[in-house]
Formats: structure tokens, sequence, C-alpha cells
């Protein structure tokens, strides 16, 4: 087992998810609507609805691995490249953090299902981890669908983690949002520099 790949992959996931997108501004918004717990609901379903994508993934990708090695390296390829074009993206776009902390009230349950069913119904999920897991896999040895699953497994663990502190620290985050205005600029050259890197990690990794 290289812990050298998995300690990557792990930083590689946190830095892709602080960065300010639908999910972490919606448990944001959640948070500050109806309260933290209910930002940290908000955050499990989304994180579940990994599970989905994961073993969409493994299974896929697992199948290919055994057919062709040559495959196998298109699909790395592929990966490395989608993440060039979402830098791409990123480049051209005008993004810009919007926080309406206007948010309708609803129970824990709710919002939970509501987090699972929102990542589920998102193929670019799908897309993303087909693009970003193949580069970490870590061993030669072990199923490639058990790796797949681990892989999944520290990406959910990660990200609830910094969903939930997003939600305990709800307040400060808004507070920061209003009075920096720059930020939206300094979070879109953060984002390229993210894509472009492991982009090139995965390139070269082995």
């Amino acid at each position: 087992m290289n812990y050298e790949i998995l300690i990557s992959f792990i930083g590689a996931s946190m830095l892709l998810t602080i960065m300010p997108g639908p999910d972490i501004i919606y448990v944001l918004v959640q948070s500050i609507s109806n309260g933290k717990k209910f930002g940290i609901a908000t955050a499990l379903g989304l994180v579940s609805g990994i599970i989905i994508h994961t073993t969409l993934v493994a299974f896929g990708v697992s199948a290919i691995i055994k057919s062709s090695a040559y495959l196998f390296f298109s699909i790395k390829l592929f990966g490395a490249f989608y993440l060039l074009y979402l830098a791409f993206l990123t480049f051209k776009s005008d993004e810009e953090v919007l926080l309406n902390t206007k948010a309708e009230k609803k129970g824990l349950v709710k919002l939970f299902k509501q987090g699972f069913i929102m990542n589920v119904l998102n193929p670019k999920v799908s897309i993303f981890f087909l693009a970003f897991f193949p580069g970490f896999l870590y061993s030669a040895i072990q199923s490639t669908i058990v790796q797949f699953y681990i892989l999944g497994g520290l990406f959910m663990l990660q990200a609830f983690i910094i969903f939930s502190l997003v939600s305990i620290l709800s307040g400060n985050f808004a507070v920061y949002l209003k009075q920096h205005p720059k930020f939206n600029s300094n979070i879109k050259w953060f984002k390229i520099v993210v894509f472009i890197g492991i982009a090139i990690f995965i390139i070269f990794s082995n």
C-alpha cells in the first residue's frame, strides 16, 4: 500500500472541498437560517450520496482495468484533461459567491434527504470522480473495487468534517464574506491552481 498516494489524495480532496461551490454554500445557508445541526444534517445527506457515485465509478473502471491497461491510461488522461478544462472554465467565468441567507425551514430528516438527492442526481459528481479517483489508486495487489471504496470513504469523511466545520462556524463565514469583497477574485485563482496541480499529479502518477 502506498500511503504517500493516500495522503496526497486526502490533501487534494480537502482542497477541492473547501473551494466554494453549490454544496458548501447550501450547507452554509441552511446553517445560518435554521441552525448548526440543520447544516450538519444537510452535510450528512450530501456526503451520503457519494456512495452511489463511488459504486458507479468503482465497478465501471475496475472492469476497464481488467480488460486493458491502455484504456485505463486513457481514463487517467481524460481525468487530467477534464480537470484542466475545469480550470479553463473557472478562468473564463465571473464567479461570485452569493450568500442568500433566506432558506425554507425544514426538518432534519427532510434536509438529509434533500442533500442526498441533490448529490445523487448530479451526474457531474460521477464524471468528476471518474476523472479524479483513478489517478490515486495506491496498490497493485489490492482489489481496485476495494481501493475505490476506500478512496470514496476518505472523500466522504473529509467532506463531512469540512461541511460540519462550515456549519459550526457559519456566522463567522457569513461576516467574512460580507467584509471581504475581493474574496471572489482570490478564490477563483485558488481553484485554477488546485485543478491544474491535481491534473499534473494524475498525468505523472504511476
